[in-house]
């Protein structure tokens, strides 16, 4: 009598949040800031710092501006945030004294009603450094249809299961968020060793970054998941809107790696340290 064959292994996929926001060898990114606030300045800043390109979503000029130091003379200042690569979008938003101060910014008006701001912000940075990680300086707070617009986006622009595009990041006042795939095993190193480099002039970046509070949430369908090294464990649970939902768990003290495999698309967000 015959055997079955074994199930195929999923694959093991990889996540170095903290490598990725502080800009490793390896880890470069591009910076998208959307039309929402910028709660926390320091960290943008650091992320700012990192980044490979800076891209403002139309708006999101806007707030870049606001955190302007208008009350420094020094030089350094003056020209804080002048070396945004792009703005874009269909400009109905852009401030004029944003658009001055920009200037040596390359404006991009695209007038596709069709295409939110956020979206053509993708496009050009893929297109332009394609494979390339993205992170969204965003903010889930505010009115419910802009928050839940960011996640659809997370979920819009990672459609391949290998995250062949590149990754997505979505930073909001007090959490970062991204997509895991289904069919896979996912391996999200929530701490990093002393051996990784941190700029001095770092304010809120660091090898241990993150709180201990984490969510997944199965936005898209109802899906089964399973994890390890959060306090409240899974084992093939079932989770969906309208059913149970693993929201408010927490990340063990000695845990360095969070693993979880899910059968669909799940959003993983978990807490930043407040300053």
């Amino acid at each position: 009598m015959s055997s079955q064959p074994k199930p195929p292994k999923s694959e093991v996929i990889e996540w170095h949040p903290i490598r990725q926001l502080l800009g490793h060898p390896g880890y470069e990114f591009t910076l998208i800031t959307l039309n929402q606030p910028i709660q926390d300045p320091s960290m943008f800043r650091d992320l700012w710092s990192s980044a490979q390109t800076k891209i403002a979503a139309d708006g999101g000029a806007n707030h870049i501006h606001n955190l302007r130091d208008d009350d420094s003379s020094s030089v350094e200042k003056s020209e804080e945030f002048k070396d945004l690569d792009v703005i874009i979008g269909d400009l109905d938003s852009l401030r004029e004294t944003a658009s001055s101060y920009f200037s040596r910014s390359r404006i991009i008006r695209d007038p596709d009603q069709y295409s939110t701001d956020f979206a053509k912000a993708v496009h050009l940075a893929r297109s332009e450094s394609p494979g390339r990680a993205i992170v969204c300086m965003g903010g889930l707070g505010g009115r419910v249809d802009q928050g839940l617009s960011q996640v659809h986006h997370l979920y819009l622009f990672q459609k391949s299961p290998t995250y062949a595009d590149g990754r997505m990041y979505l930073i909001s006042g007090d959490s970062l968020s991204f997509v895991l795939k289904g069919g896979q095993k996912h391996e999200i190193h929530v701490r990093e060793g002393d051996d990784i480099e941190v700029n001095s002039s770092m304010c809120r970046l660091s090898v241990d970054l993150f709180a201990k509070h984490v969510g997944i949430i199965p936005v898209g369908e109802a899906a089964v998941i399973s994890t390890q090294g959060l306090e409240w464990d899974v084992q093939d649970w079932s989770t969906a809107f309208g059913g149970q939902m693993s929201t408010s768990n927490h990340v063990l003290p000695d845990t360095k790696i969070v693993e979880i495999q899910s059968d669909k698309d799940v959003l993983f967000t978990i807490a930043l340290k407040q300053a």
